[in-house]
């Protein structure tokens, strides 16, 4: 655990070096897809600026939303702290961002979702890293199992152990988004971003289960409500591409 790197009198915190390093490996991701593809390989540049652009209003207006009651003394100041970002709202924000660059360019198309379903897994994997180092308070419960660490020097620290959930988290990704790029050319129309919306709110779903938050609706956190929606939506829209998938002729 490394929440903070101190070099002279500059002080780099490792969650935003792997939050940069997410989106360098993405926007590599990308690169390389939409050159396979003949498109112009700048726009992994322009997607990914308006993927942080929007990503970072996202994650702070959803922290706001949903710690109102501890911010609204200092509401502009919290708008642009530094700290307090919410992974949904990021991704949501980050979504509309890369929309509204697709939409500027012309290319709002079903392939432009499945070019960023293997990059969106990759940065989420190398983001949870950031979340090991910084200790930033997404580990799990408490548990005495053979692997199980404490985060002491954590910036939210505790003694107890705990399931390390963002080695899980990083490891689950990792192996997802090798699935999804080796399945890149096998899988078109959406297909691919159909199948990553089915595996990652899986992998939410299920780590969830360990981890700390609070129970919101049905026994489920709101990550976890949002992770059933994401796999309703990737496997209804993989059954239909099943179904509207012509038949080989019988003879």
């Amino acid at each position: 655990m490394l929440p903070e790197i101190h070099l002279g009198p500059i002080t780099l915190q490792t969650f935003g070096i792997c939050f940069a390093a997410a989106f360098i490996a993405a926007g590599a991701v990308i690169w390389r897809r939409l050159e396979e593809l003949g498109k112009p390989v700048d726009w992994a540049y322009e997607m990914g600026f308006a993927a942080l652009v929007g990503g970072l209003v996202g994650a702070r207006l959803d922290f706001i939303i949903e710690n109102y009651s501890d911010v609204k003394s200092d509401l502009l100041g919290n708008i642009f702290s530094g700290s307090g970002l919410v992974w949904y709202g990021g991704a949501i924000g980050g979504a509309i961002g890369v929309l509204l660059w697709a939409w500027w360019r012309d290319y709002l198309t079903l392939t432009l979702l499945d070019i960023c379903a293997p990059a969106l897994a990759v940065g989420y994997a190398i983001g949870r890293c950031g979340c090991q180092l910084s200790g930033d308070g997404d580990y799990g419960k408490a548990w005495g199992g053979p692997w199980a660490m404490s985060y002491p020097d954590g910036t939210k620290p505790i003694d107890t152990p705990v399931h390390p959930t963002p080695v899980y988290e990083t490891l689950a990704m990792g192996l997802i988004a090798l699935l999804l790029w080796r399945l890149r050319d096998r899988l078109t129309n959406g297909t691919l971003f159909a199948l990553y919306l089915l595996l990652a709110g899986t992998e939410r779903l299920l780590v969830e289960f360990i981890r700390r938050n609070s129970d919101v609706a049905l026994g489920l956190t709101q990550a976890q409500l949002v992770s059933v929606a994401m796999m309703i939506a990737g496997g209804v829209w993989l059954l239909l591409a099943f179904r509207r998938a012509p038949r080989p002729a019988t003879a």
